[in-house]
């Protein structure tokens, strides 16, 4: 994983070059009052103030330079204001001439992100430090740095390499650091207990055997929360297997999982007075002889009976058992990631999680939440209207919704049946992909609604960032 640490110090003075922003409201009056050889040199470099774009300017002393960059809003930085710079700009250490980093720090951060597991750059770029004089914020933006790093490394890591038993390992590694306790249920066991999960996981190679793994951290005295990830290592599709277009990139179908994972090491890493309750059901949706079929009556852990419609509707199952164990609990919460629709992706795009909640206070809160941390959601209804798209004939529950209308509401009134009536529940429908880089978000895995659900549980449980 990256290290984030050496890339964002405090400002003692050392040297660094200088950043001045601008923006459309500022540039015009600060241009005029530039020299002429200066105007010329940002003529020359095409540079306009806009947002992103930046000119290197000599200074008086030879080897002196600064950077002259374009921002939205100079006088309040989002995330990804500075993120193009860090992509961009020399190796070395940079400070503002004036105001602070704040929430731009995130992006200079996770600009220099790299997933280079399986190669190696001929000549890598050296780091870009920036000073600052928030040190207040550093170690929180770091932390937050590196959850983000989490779920872009573990989604990017190829699926032979990232299966059921590496997910475990994961989480392992994370519970160590805090202390935490981690238990993992496979096996017969598994298929007794958690009979849906088995059922997705059983047609995988043995040594991807399906497993829930359970994260237990913090005072059992504090309030219970759940976090819920789906971890579908692998999503062939089944045997109603998906065509190799859809196929690709269905390493990242542990990306709720791998938010889940992140979502929880920032929990402890921050010590929230919680009573944290981690659950991800890890599986592989493959193909073999004894693979679950269309047809096919699943048992499940609550004691419904349900019909597959479609053998790739498989993560609202492995969810379905993880949510059932977390009820158990009585949590006051209940949160799931899970990458469980291409009809979320269809109704608000690549970079909105579509978010479902049975709580009013919890729907308005998040919503505040991203739009504090730039790390938006999209509201969907929990449309109840639309249950009986889920009817079978010969079982409790449908798995896949009938005419293929609605089909990410259809999947979280899936969910909300193996939910306790009483307990307040999120359930964001995540891409954790990113199919074109933008400044400080390369291409590949993505954290997407991550940090609106961290700073929501900051605030709910009073250690606000």
């Amino acid at each position: 994983m990256t290290d984030f640490s050496d890339l964002l110090k405090t400002d003692n003075q050392q040297p660094a070059h200088a950043i001045r922003l601008v923006d459309a409201k500022s540039f015009d009056n600060w241009l005029a009052s530039r020299p002429a050889s200066v105007r010329a040199l940002l003529m020359a470099q095409k540079f306009k103030g806009l947002a992103h774009e930046h000119a290197i300017v000599p200074g008086a002393q030879d080897g002196d330079w600064s950077v002259v960059a374009g921002v939205a809003n100079r006088e309040a930085l989002g995330s990804w204001c500075l993120a193009r710079l860090a992509e961009t700009l020399p190796e070395g250490s940079y400070r503002l001439t004036e105001g602070s980093v704040g929430a731009a720090a995130l992006g200079w951060l996770t600009a220099q992100y790299r997933f280079d597991r399986y190669r190696k750059e001929e000549a890598p770029a050296g780091a870009r430090v920036l000073l600052t004089g928030d040190v207040a914020r550093t170690s929180a933006t770091v932390q937050l740095a590196q959850a983000v790093a989490l779920v872009r490394d573990l989604v990017n890591t190829p699926a032979a390499d990232m299966g059921p038993p590496d997910l475990e390992a994961a989480v392992e590694k994370v519970g160590a650091a805090f202390g935490a306790s981690v238990t993992t249920v496979k096996g017969d066991a598994l298929e007794q207990g958690f009979p849906m999960i088995h059922a997705v996981g059983k047609a995988a190679d043995k040594s991807f055997a399906p497993r829930l793994i359970e994260l237990h951290w913090g005072d059992a005295a504090h309030p219970r929360i759940a976090i819920i990830g789906k971890g579908i290592c692998f999503d062939s599709g089944g045997l109603d297997i998906k065509p190799s277009s859809g196929m690709r990139i269905m390493k990242k179908d542990m990306g709720g999982a791998a938010h889940a994972l992140a979502l929880a090491q920032l929990i402890m890493g921050a010590r929230l007075p919680v009573r944290l309750h981690l659950l991800i059901p890890a599986a592989e949706n493959a193909i073999a002889g004894n693979a679950f079929r269309p047809g096919d009556i699943l048992r499940t852990r609550k004691g419904l009976s349900v019909e597959i419609g479609n053998t790739d509707a498989e993560g609202r199952l492995v969810l379905g058992d993880a949510l059932t164990r977390a009820g158990e609990e009585k949590p006051e919460l209940i949160v799931d990631f899970a990458t469980l629709t291409g009809a979320a992706r269809v109704a608000v795009g690549p970079d909105l999680p579509a978010l479902f909640t049975n709580d009013e206070a919890l729907a308005a809160d998040i919503a505040a939440a991203g739009t504090q941390v730039d790390d938006p959601t999209w509201r969907l209804p929990l449309w109840d209207g639309y249950a009986d798209m889920l009817k079978s004939d010969v079982a409790d529950i449908n798995n896949a919704g009938e005419g293929g209308f609605a089909g990410a509401i259809t999947a979280a009134l899936f969910l909300k049946r193996f939910v306790p009536d009483d307990t307040p529940w999120l359930h964001l429908d995540t891409f954790a992909w990113r199919p074109a880089s933008k400044p400080g978000r390369p291409k590949g895995g993505e954290a997407l609604g991550l940090r609106s659900v961290f700073r929501l549980l900051q605030q709910r449980y009073g250690r606000n960032a």
